[in-house]
């Protein structure tokens, strides 16, 4: 209709509809939010993270190992690839332990809980005979397997707390005990606290900091109540601050947190600080793999405890950063097996590997930015150290096999199986598992050949 002023059809005009009402066909940011969301949510992200990302940690730890130990070995009249050699025999051995790990039954793992206990307190008892166990850095937890090759049976009580205590809390949640606080602590903590105490006794308080840290993460993952999680942790902390305080040397490395000289407060704080020192020289993008300078005697455990440090002289800020997004990724990972599982040794078994890489990986790159005390605990999968590497390895089996277990998982996984190996039911033949095309391919080629003869 004309208007009844101007005599001109009105204008048709668009109105436009806010950025609130829009679709996510309009918005990329929410396409690409959506696309990462529903990546994040398949079944098999946790199997791939764990598998990709402990690979990637190894590899590239084996590659500064090489390169962070060249040094410290010709010092020592031994070949430049002394420790990579050892290292990567280490890896070998442990890969064939991740393998093995990954494809046990849950039945099996539960069962091993036990005598690997019975195994690393052996073991952890052994070390303080004299003429068996062997003194490293000050620390008594070695022993001896003859020519250069020691294991450190502490190393072994971490995963092997973290098997029993899963299977001995699952037992106890089927049996519904685990509302009464004598259930949750015993005989949970009496036999950690034994650990921790074979542990002390050689000094290495690094590694007890670990199996109180899996401890926690065990209660924690039972549902303890907030009035005994202060509690044990009350008592641990008081513990921990005698230790400290009855030690000149751990009451050295507690106050070279922060220092910028290597003598800070009356201490000798030389490793902290060239530590600070080859991550500052590193820049964006690093001085280049095998460029370091702090590894030339400057800096003390530069393939061990400060590989870290190293890494970040070398291969910079982008190196540091995607060592800690592997770990993150791993935990991640870790997190998401323990929550989505209804079966509760897997939950608790899976929370605490996921606490003890975790845990370990924050207090040794925390000690190399000068954030925490020198705690002389490796970097998992990623220092050099034998002993270290390999219950490491058999624990990321154990999340493998756990995320491979998730039934979302194993039927993505069945899906995944090569055709010829199906059966008529999946799209083949019943007796040869060939696919149907090949089946029909026979039989036009057979009504070929009848239809020849006649």
């Amino acid at each position: 209709m004309p208007s009844s002023r101007t005599g001109r059809p009105p204008v048709q005009r668009t109105v436009r509809r806010p950025a609130a009402s829009r679709t996510v066909r309009d918005n990329p940011v929410r396409q690409l939010y959506l696309r990462a969301k529903k990546a994040w949510d398949r079944p098999l992200t946790a199997y791939y993270l764990i598998l990709g990302g402990s690979l990637l940690i190894t590899v590239l730890g084996l590659v500064m190992v090489y390169s962070a130990s060249q040094i410290t070995a010709l010092q020592m009249s031994l070949p430049g690839s002394f420790f990579f050699r050892k290292q990567f025999l280490a890896a070998a051995i442990g890969g064939v332990l991740l393998l093995v790990a990954s494809r046990m039954p849950v039945k099996l793992h539960r069962a091993l809980a036990y005598p690997i206990l019975a195994g690393a307190v052996f073991l952890m008892a052994l070390v303080q005979v004299p003429g068996i166990g062997m003194s490293v850095n000050g620390n008594q937890n070695w022993i001896s397997l003859g020519g250069s090759f020691q294991i450190q049976p502490s190393e072994f009580g971490k995963l092997a707390l973290v098997l029993w205590g899963a299977d001995l809390l699952a037992r106890k949640q089927d049996k519904k005990l685990l509302t009464q606080w004598k259930h949750m602590l015993v005989p949970l903590v009496p036999v950690a606290f034994m650990l921790l105490g074979l542990i002390m006794l050689g000094g290495d308080m690094g590694t007890a900091i670990i199996l109180t840290a899996i401890l926690f993460g065990l209660l924690w993952l039972a549902g303890a109540p907030t009035r005994l999680f202060v509690g044990v942790l009350s008592i641990a902390g008081l513990i921990g601050l005698i230790l400290i305080k009855t030690s000149p040397n751990r009451m050295a490395r507690l106050a070279c947190i922060g220092a910028t000289e290597p003598r800070s407060a009356g201490a000798d704080c030389w490793q902290a600080v060239h530590g600070i020192y080859a991550l500052a020289s590193g820049g964006i993008f690093g001085s280049g793999l095998g460029a370091s300078v702090e590894k030339w005697g400057q800096l003390p455990e530069a393939h061990t405890d400060f590989i870290f440090a190293v890494t970040g002289e070398e291969l910079g800020l982008a190196g540091t950063l995607s060592v800690l997004a592997l770990f993150a990724a791993l935990g991640y990972a870790g997190i998401r097996v323990a929550g989505r599982t209804e079966d509760p040794f897997v939950r608790y078994a899976a929370g605490g590997v996921t606490t003890w890489i975790t845990a370990q990986a924050v207090i040794n790159i925390g000690a190399v930015l000068g954030l925490l005390p020198i705690a002389g605990v490796p970097l998992p999968l990623f220092s050099y150290g034998g002993s270290a590497l390999l219950p490491t390895m058999f624990a990321i089996g154990l999340l493998i096999a756990f995320a491979r277990d998730e039934p979302a998982a194993r039927a993505a996984l069945a899906m995944r199986q090569p055709r010829f190996g199906r059966k008529r039911g999946a799209g083949g033949s019943a007796r040869t598992g060939e696919p149907r095309r090949w089946n029909t391919m026979r039989r036009r080629a057979s009504a070929a050949r009848t239809s020849g003869e006649r």
